[in-house]
C-alpha cells in the first residue's frame, strides 16, 4: 500500500468515527480486537444497504423467498455440513512478536507489494506457488515459501517463525440448564445451512417450484485471528446470502447468470467497473464445481466482496445423509425425483458498507485566488444516503424556525430528514456534505413571502429556488428505491 493509499485510509476510518458511521466496540474499555459497532449513521446506512438488496434479490424475484434462521442450530448440522472437521486456516505464529497470521494472507501481501513495486513476474510466480501449496494443502510448503521470499512479521520485522498450522474457526459455547447436562452448540460461522436446513419448509409451504431460492440476512460469528483492514476483517460480522436450487445439469448456466447479475448489482452503487473484476477460484472446495469472487479494489488492493459457487448437491445430500430425512424434490416437468444442485451468492454487508464509504469519500480542495476552502464528502447514491435531506433555517430567528420545522413535520413521515440550526449556514452545509445527504432545504425571509425554499445539491454545491409544497415530489424522485432497482 503506498503512503497515498494509506493515508486515503486511514482518513476514510477517522472519518467514520467523526461522523457516527463506525465506532470500536467497547471503546471505553479499550475496544475489543476484530469487533465494531455502528453509530447512528452507520446503522441507517447499514439497513439501507440491507434494504437494497432485499428488494433486488427478493422483491424483484418471483421465485426467490426471505427468510430468518435462527443463530444457533443443532449442532450436527455443522457436522454435516463440514465445518466441524474442516473450516480452518493455515496460521503462523511468530516466536518473537507473539502474534498469529493467516499463512496465506501473509503471502497475498507480499505479491500485492511486488506488483507494486513493478516485479510482476516475481508476484506471478509467487502466485502459482501459493497455489500449488493451496491445492495440495502443503502447510509445510508454506513455511518455506514465507522462508524464501523473506517474509516478516509486521509486528516485530523478524522471520522467526513457527510451522504452519490448521485452526478452527468456529466459536463454541454451552446450551443446556446445567453444566453437567449441557451440550456443545455453535454461533454460526455462515448463515447458508439455516437455508439447507430449511429447504422442505419453504419449498411446501411456499409451493415453489424448480428453480427458486431463498434469500437471508444475518449474523455470522468467526474466531479469526487476523483482525486488520477495520470492518474488512471482522469476528461478528453480517452475511447476505441466496441459494437457487436448480434441476442437476442446469447448474452452469444458472452460475453464469447470477455471475452476470451480481456484478451489475454492485455497479448500480456507482462504482468505476475499473474499480471491481472476477477472480476465479483456483482452489475449488471439494463440494464446488465453479466458483468466483467479485473483487473491489480497496485501498489496501483488489479484495473479495462478494462470492458466486455452484455448490453441486452436497449441502442438501449431506444433510439428508445426517438427519435420515428425504430432502429431495419432485419435478413434474421430467416426472423424476432428485437432490437440487445449488448456486449461492454470498455478500459480506461489513465489506460492502467498506465498499460503500471508500468508493464515496473525497476530500475536496475548493480554493479560490481569494479564499482557501476545502470540505469531506461522502458522495452516497441518493437512496442510500443516511438522511435524505437537511432543513436549516436561516436563522434562529423571526419565525423561520417554525417555517423549517412545519417542513420537517410534513418530509419526516417518508423521509430520515435532519434539521439543523446552529452555526452559519456554510458550516452546516459542510456537516451535511461530510455524512453524505443529497440536498440541503435552505428557509430564509423569503420562504416567508412566497412559500419557496432554496434548496442546495450535495455533489454540485448549486443552489436552485423551490416552491416547498413540491418538496415531497423533489425529493422522493431524487431518492427513491426505482433510481438503484430501474439500473437492474
Amino acid at each position: 500500500m503506498s503512503k497515498q493509499t494509506d493515508d486515503f485510509f486511514k482518513n476514510v476510518i477517522s472519518h467514520a468515527k467523526e461522523y457516527g458511521f463506525v465506532f470500536p466496540s467497547s471503546e471505553i474499555y479499550d475496544g475489543l480486537s476484530a469487533v465494531y459497532d455502528y453509530g447512528q449513521l452507520g446503522a441507517e446506512l447499514k439497513n439501507n444497504l440491507k434494504t437494497y438488496w432485499w428488494k433486488a434479490m427478493v422483491q424483484l424475484h418471483e421465485n426467490i423467498v426471505g427468510i430468518d434462521a435462527a443463530i444457533f442450530m443443532h449442532p450436527t448440522t455443522w457436522k454435516a455440513s463440514g465445518h466441524i472437521d474442516g473450516f480452518n486456516d493455515p496460521m503462523i505464529d511468530n516466536k518473537d512478536s507473539k502474534k498469529r497470521y493467516r499463512a496465506d494472507q501473509l503471502i497475498e501481501d507480499k505479491i500485492a507489494r511486488y506488483e507494486t513495486d513493478g516485479k510482476t513476474e516475481k508476484a506471478q510466480r509467487l502466485q502459482t506457488d501459493l497455489n500449488s501449496a493451496l491445492n495440495d494443502d502443503d502447510l509445510p510448503r508454506l513455511k518455506v515459501i514465507i522462508e524464501e521470499h523473506n517474509i516478516v512479521c509486521p509486528m516485530s520485522g523478524t522471520k522467526n517463525w513457527t510451522d504452519v498450522r490448521q485452526f478452527n474457526l468456529m466459536f463454541s459455547t454451552q446450551m443446556g440448564a446445567s453444566a453437567e447436562g449441557a451440550d456443545t452448540v455453535y454461533l454460526r460461522p455462515e448463515t447458508a445451512q439455516g437455508i439447507f436446513v430449511n429447504f422442505l419448509n419453504v419449498q411446501k409451504s411456499g409451493r415453489m417450484k424448480i428453480p427458486f431460492g431463498i434469500a437471508q440476512i444475518g449474523k455470522a460469528f468467526r474466531n479469526e485471528v487476523i483482525a486488520r483492514q477495520f470492518i474488512m476483517r471482522m469476528r461478528e460480522f453480517e452475511q447476505m446470502e441466496m441459494q437457487f436450487f436448480v434441476r442437476p445439469g442446469t447448474e452452469l448456466e444458472w452460475y453464469g447468470k447470477w455471475k452476470e447479475t451480481r456484478l451489475k448489482w454492485h455497479l448500480a452503487l456507482g462504482g468505476e467497473q475499473t474499480k471491481y473484476r472476477y477472480h476465479d477460484h483456483v482452489k475449488l472446495a471439494h463440494y464446488a464445481n465453479a466458483a468466483v469472487d467479485i473483487e473491489y479494489d480497496f485501498p489496501f488492493g483488489f479484495k473479495e466482496v462478494e462470492g458466486i459457487h455452484s455448490r453441486t448437491d452436497f449441502d442438501l445430500s449431506q444433510h439428508q445423509k445426517f438427519s435420515g430425512k428425504k430432502l429431495q424434490y419432485f419435478d413434474p416437468e421430467i416426472n423424476q425425483n432428485y437432490v437440487p444442485y445449488v448456486i449461492e451468492t454470498s455478500i459480506g454487508l461489513d465489506r460492502l458498507f467498506l465498499t460503500v464509504l471508500c468508493n464515496s469519500f473525497e476530500e475536496q480542495d475548493l480554493s479560490t485566488e481569494d479564499k482557501q476552502d476545502s470540505r469531506s464528502v461522502l458522495h452516497f447514491h441518493p437512496t442510500l444516503a443516511p438522511i435524505k435531506a437537511a432543513i436549516l433555517p436561516l436563522t434562529k430567528k423571526d419565525g423561520l424556525p417554525d417555517k423549517a420545522r412545519e417542513i420537517l413535520s410534513r418530509l419526516k413521515m417518508d423521509y430520515n430528514v435532519q434539521y439543523d440550526e446552529k452555526d452559519s449556514i456554510g458550516k452546516r452545509y459542510r456537516r451535511q456534505d461530510a455524512i453524505g445527504t443529497p440536498c440541503c432545504i435552505t428557509v430564509d425571509y423569503q420562504s416567508l413571502e412566497d412559500d419557496t425554499v432554496t434548496l442546495r445539491h450535495r455533489d454540485s454545491m448549486e443552489q436552485e429556488r423551490v416552491a416547498a409544497v413540491d418538496l415531497e415530489k423533489i425529493i422522493g424522485d431524487l431518492v427513491g428505491w426505482k433510481n438503484l432497482l430501474g439500473a437492474l
